[in-house]
């Protein structure tokens, strides 16, 4: 029942994350968190995204903007690595706590993000990786920032949707083979990664005839949500 519980979930995530560009984690994680505890659930987490990521790329593989995944990866990578192994060393509660406020947190955030709007360059793209690649290691989900910054850059819709999922997909592969090296990633928990993001890839499938559609006002509305609740939830999870 657990299983099909997280296949429910996965697929409304991979759908409203391949039409917006993120919020799979947001949404996934607080499920798995309660399925399976906070340290096992950040693995399975990172192997999903891998999944989502890559899912997103084969739908808009024509459009990724190379150049810029080149720019954010180069040091969002090793970035990555160093915050999962930061967040190894973390006790699960304050695991918990920190995700729970950091996603409560990325709603004034995003909200000045988007009342700042800069034109991101390459090197924009290069200090980004590095900062959002290292909170990516510790706090499962950065879309809510990634998703500034590419859009910044002057990339949308499809362009948009490949080029950040192409950049996140090294940064969430570089974060399971740092589980993995360090004991986090065993063949169980790699199992439960493969079986969730299973229902995200096929959810990213679905999501793409939605894309064109969707209005910026409804995007910025939705993300909002999901990151409010699936904060609430995990700081309701810490404490009680």
């Amino acid at each position: 029942m657990g299983f099909l519980f997280v296949l429910i979930v996965g697929l409304l995530a991979g759908t409203i994350s391949g039409i917006v560009g993120t919020g799979s984690s947001i949404m996934l994680m607080p499920v798995l968190v309660y399925q399976y505890g906070p340290k096992e659930a950040v693995p399975i987490m990172a192997v999903a995204a891998v999944m989502a990521n890559f899912s997103r790329i084969l739908a808009w593989w024509r459009e990724v903007d190379w150049r810029a995944c080149l720019a954010y990866s180069a040091t969002g990578i090793p970035a990555a690595a160093l915050g999962a192994r930061t967040l190894l060393a973390l006790p699960s509660h304050a695991v918990d706590i920190a995700i729970g406020l950091f996603l409560i947190a990325m709603v004034p955030v995003r909200h000045w993000l988007d009342r700042h709007q800069i034109k991101a360059q390459l090197w924009h793209l290069a200090v980004g990786g590095a900062i959002i690649g290292y909170i990516t290691g510790i706090v499962v989900s950065t879309g809510p920032l990634s998703v500034p910054l590419f859009l910044f850059y002057g990339l949308n819709k499809g362009a948009f949707l490949a080029t950040e999922a192409a950049s996140s997909l090294g940064l969430y592969l570089s974060k399971s083979v740092t589980f993995e090296r360090f004991g986090a990633l065993t063949p169980d928990v790699a199992l439960k990664g493969l079986i969730a993001g299973s229902s995200l890839m096929f959810g990213a499938f679905i999501a793409k005839r939605f894309v064109l559609r969707l209005k910026p006002d409804v995007f910025r509305l939705l993300m909002d949500g999901i990151m409010l609740v699936a904060g609430i939830s995990l700081l309701w999870t810490a404490f009680s």
